[in-house]
């Protein structure tokens, strides 16, 4: 179909950076008229209704329409007519980037929100040719992705049982929410190592997604995009245990985590960022580390024991292979650390 022709997938949420006002030439005001825009709207409707973009990214691609429509405004004296733009106008909005000391990530997050639109505009028949198109950007740094090594996320993983013992051992025995707590955390950390997920993944899965007998999960990605991921065993025990201490779930379409002892509101990515923290503190590891270095850490280790590119890049849920590569960049750093410390004639 027409709309295969683009995907909002490589559009990471929550990564423009964007300011909280619409962004305007140097030594000018933000205009203090809303940024509107028809066919914009419409092609935010499109991307929440038919691409079921997440929250974030709909909020991300809505900034930097806005942040594009504002800076045009104040540059050229009206809002744009999208039709009529030419290749040399996004050059000139490109320059102005630049003069914002925007980095070339944010840069490329930008540009990669207008490319997209552009694609839906010539699905519609209101353009031919994007004028996006061969605009060349700042070349963006590589950047490794961070990971726990292997000895590092077994003494994550233990953290929570780790916590709730001393406090079982200790003067104040913990209330029945907090233990409750540790166990469902242990549970949470295990399931998102063994699969690999997105935190929010993680936190939309329901009961009916999961078949424990045969240790899968249907995980639903970027763009409602479903896949099965396997579920290691210690995965599933710690899982089973949480249900059992809770006395939860009720049905196919609970959560698969509680948010709350009694109530079935789901975790949120929030929680678990909050709750990582802990954990990665009590296990003496860098708490600012961010939930989807566990992510990170599950595709290093697949690949550092011999997993094919192909195959990780099914279980992460990347459309495209390129976003799996970088963790091969990892693996072969490694292996020529150790191999010039090791290596005699190295």
């Amino acid at each position: 179909m027409a709309t295969n022709l683009f995907s909002v997938d490589f559009f990471p949420a929550g990564s423009l950076g964007l300011r909280q006002a619409a962004c305007v030439p140097d030594a000018s005001q933000p205009s203090s008229a809303p940024v509107t825009d028809a066919q914009l709207e419409d092609f935010w409707r499109h991307l929440a209704a038919e691409r079921q973009a997440s929250p974030h990214t709909l909020r991300n691609y809505q900034q930097a329409g806005r942040e594009f429509v504002a800076w045009h405004r104040q540059t050229h004296g009206s809002p744009p007519e999208w039709a009529a733009l030419t290749r040399e106008i996004f050059r000139g909005y490109l320059r102005w980037l630049g003069r914002s000391r925007l980095n070339a990530r944010s840069v490329a997050l930008r540009f990669s929100a207008l490319r997209t639109f552009y694609r839906w505009l010539q699905v519609r028949g209101v353009v031919t040719v994007s004028p996006v198109r061969g605009v060349l950007l700042p070349r963006r740094p590589r950047m490794l992705p961070r990971f726990l090594s292997e000895a590092q996320m077994r003494d994550l993983l233990a953290a929570p049982l780790r916590e709730l013992q001393a406090r079982l051992q200790g003067d104040s025995p913990p209330s029945r929410a907090e233990k409750l707590e540790w166990v469902r955390d242990h549970a949470v950390f295990e399931l998102f190592y063994t699969a690999g997920l997105r935190v929010s993944e993680l936190c939309d899965l329901r009961v009916e997604q999961l078949d424990l007998t045969h240790r899968v999960a249907r995980v639903f990605g970027k763009g409602r995009k479903e896949r099965e991921v396997p579920l290691g065993r210690p995965a599933v025990t710690a899982l089973q245990a949480y249900w059992l201490a809770a006395g939860h779930p009720q049905g196919a379409r609970d959560s698969v985590f509680w948010g709350t002892e009694s109530g079935p509101a789901p975790l949120t990515p929030r929680t678990v960022q909050r709750r990582l923290k802990l954990y990665l503190a009590a296990a003496r590891l860098d708490p600012a580390l961010s939930p989807h270095k566990l992510r990170h850490s599950f595709a290093t280790h697949l690949l550092d024991r011999g997993a094919d590119l192909r195959s990780v890049q099914e279980l992460l849920g990347h459309a495209q292979l390129a976003t799996t590569q970088v963790y091969t960049h990892v693996t072969l750093e490694r292996l020529q650390k150790v191999y010039r410390s090791a290596h005699p004639r190295a």
